[in-house]
């Protein structure tokens, strides 16, 4: 009998540092490593193949996804088999473990997931459309309108003229910041008080040939004036991490990666009604797992959910990368 293995799918050009955790919990819960598996073989052009391991017919990231009513059908039939020709993987996977790809790179892997789910994949990655949705934050935003997610006014613009982007400044108080629709990180993110500096991100988004949102400040100090926020990290349907980011710098997106000061903080500690606000924002988009940005300012408001959240330097690997590993190891 061939042995059914758990693969950790990521994109193997990332630095991020999610792979070697998640390695890290599936070894600790099954007593083996993982196989590693870099998903860019099953993007768009990419060479890996999928199958179910009672059938012969492989498909690929470029191929049409097999009907719709063939969904569950791996599940029933037996686990699936990935192959990877270029680096000489041949893999019966039990469960993919799929993280850890960068927002750009999520259109290409789109068609993967639908094989995925065609196939009856054990796996929490299969659903295309709730990644669109939280990575394009443009389509965020209407998702967050359409099921009532309180979140600071919002504007989308697309190579907007200056007196569109003027407008739309003037609209939101004056005091907004800009970011584009896709992003990660607090990357190309700007506070924007002027209209010098309204027409200086405008300029940058042109040359990035990127469209843009600016949203109203949410004013989120502590009392000594730094900016705050907290990173809520839900998986099914449950709160399992819980950070507060504070920035010293007003002008900075609240990032650890750009400066902020993480705590995690104990259950109990997040103020009253925001563990329930980052659960129905992760509900409005589908995600079985989000790390929803949030602040307690203005009655609570969210300010995006992620895809992949980080685990972090300090309790990632038990408070989010171990429960994530073990949602797979149940049947689904």
């Amino acid at each position: 009998m061939v042995r059914s293995e758990l693969v950790v799918m990521t994109d193997h050009s990332s630095t991020e540092g999610s792979r070697d955790v998640l390695a890290t919990a599936v070894r600790s819960l099954t007593g083996r490593p993982p196989v590693l598996v870099d998903a860019r073989h099953f993007m768009t052009g990419g060479t890996g193949r999928i199958t179910r391991a009672d059938t012969a017919d492989a498909d690929t990231a470029d191929a049409e996804p097999a009907d719709a009513g063939a969904a569950g059908a791996g599940a029933a039939g037996g686990v699936l088999r990935l192959e990877v020709p270029a680096e000489r993987i041949a893999v019966t996977a039990e469960a993919v473990l799929v993280y850890e790809v960068p927002p750009h790179r999520r259109r290409g892997f789109e068609a993967f997931q639908r094989l995925l789910r065609d196939h009856g994949a054990r796996s929490l990655g299969t659903d295309a459309e709730a990644w669109r949705t939280a990575t394009e934050k443009d389509l965020t935003v209407e998702r967050f309108v359409r099921d009532g997610i309180p979140h600071m006014p919002t504007v989308t613009l697309s190579r907007p003229s200056p007196e569109a982007a003027a407008e739309a400044f003037d609209r939101l108080g004056g005091d907004v910041w800009a970011r584009p629709t896709v992003g990660m990180g607090g990357s190309d993110v700007f506070h924007v008080t002027t209209g010098a500096q309204l027409a200086a991100a405008a300029r940058h988004y042109a040359e990035a040939g990127t469209d843009w949102l600016i949203a109203r400040d949410a004013a989120n100090f502590t009392p000594d004036g730094r900016r705050h926020q907290y990173r809520v990290v839900v998986l099914d349907g449950r709160v399992v991490r819980t950070v507060e980011h504070v920035q010293a710098n007003p002008d900075a997106p609240c990032n650890e990666c750009r400066g902020a000061v993480s705590t995690l903080l104990e259950e109990g500690e997040l103020p009253g009604g925001l563990a329930e606000l980052a659960v129905a924002a992760t509900k409005s988009l589908g995600l079985p797992l989000a790390g929803v940005d949030l602040a307690a300012e203005n009655g609570g408001v969210v300010f995006e959910a992620n895809v992949h959240p980080v685990f972090g330097s300090v309790g990632g690997l038990e408070t989010v990368a171990v429960p994530y590993a073990a949602a797979h190891l149940g049947p689904r």
